[in-house]
């Protein structure tokens, strides 16, 4: 399939204080210094939030050129589930023709283009680090309750896998078509809709906090659309067996989920994180921003 150049893209996050605010504003630093200037980004608070925020985030994403806007995340799910804040987000409209949905915890440092994350009828995501957390029989579980055949693809796990195992992806990168370019509905709303039915199946244990990745390969076979698994240099994940390592230097690596603050400290790549944002606003550490707002 020929990808098309230069497709219009959003890039969005969570904005939450206290740790996310700050790790957004540094993510959006990289943003806006490793993707063309009309990649539009756009920063989510949780509407009940919103108020908590620090004045210096606001200032951050003036200074960048982005939005920071609310949504709705009370209610939505029973119980509260945070990490499906990402799909509360990704319901939000946007105005072009992609969008990407990256954790707050991610950083961009190598230039990139719209094209070689996207394609046309897919979802482009990664494959999880790992999945410890549950036998391969929970497939059984999750694809009856949906009424679903099993997917006979199998792939190896990013970081720990016992060999190719039944399609499970990270929510922490994914991106897909804003429009429902196949008649089965928007990709966020078959996604939530996936989730809310297997939240609902009291026999599927660790709902909590795996339900969003859980039910991501399924939504996107129900939405029509196929899965594009993007290269572990578009989305490199750190931690787990790779703690306290540097990054390999024999690797063009475009994108790190470095996941804490002492992950980007010992990847070498919290300088960058700050230098990016001291380029752009002209302070190094976010919450300085307002030393230069006058009272």
């Amino acid at each position: 399939m020929v990808k098309k150049s230069n497709p219009s893209l959003t890039v969005f996050y969570i904005v939450e204080p206290p740790e996310y605010e700050v790790m957004a504003s540094y993510l959006l630093a990289s943003i806006r210094t490793r993707f063309p200037a009309d990649v539009k980004a756009i920063g989510y608070c949780p509407e009940h939030r919103y108020d908590e925020l620090h004045p210096s985030v606001h200032i951050a994403h003036e200074k960048m050129g982005a939005e920071i806007r609310t949504f709705k995340a009370k209610g939505r799910f029973d119980p509260a589930y945070p990490h499906g804040n990402k799909i509360l987000s990704a319901l939000e409209p946007r105005d072009t023709e992609w969008s990407v949905f990256v954790d707050s915890d991610v950083l961009f440092i190598r230039d990139n283009l719209p094209e070689n994350i996207v394609l046309d009828g897919h979802v482009s995501c990664s494959v999880a680090a790992s999945m410890i957390w549950a036998e391969q029989t929970i497939w059984d579980t999750i694809y009856g309750a949906l009424d679903m055949d099993i997917p006979t693809e199998r792939y190896p796990l990013m970081r720990r896998s016992k060999g190719a195992v039944i399609p499970y992806f990270s929510s922490g990168l994914v991106a897909f078509p804003e429009r429902d370019v196949t008649g089965k509905g928007r990709f966020p709303d078959v996604w939530y809709d996936t989730a809310q039915i297997l939240d609902k199946v009291e026999t599927l244990e660790r709902r909590r906090p795996y339900l969003d990745q859980m039910s991501m390969p399924a939504a996107i076979r129900r939405a029509g659309l196929d899965w594009n698994i993007l290269p572990e240099e578009q989305h490199f994940i750190l931690g787990g067996k790779l703690k306290d390592q540097p990054l390999p230097e024999d690797r063009e690596i475009y994108t790190i989920h470095y996941r804490n603050m002492e992950n980007l400290r010992t990847s070498g790549r919290l300088g960058e994180a700050r230098a990016n944002h001291k380029n752009l606003t002209g302070k190094k550490y976010v919450r300085r921003l307002t030393e230069d707002v006058k009272t």
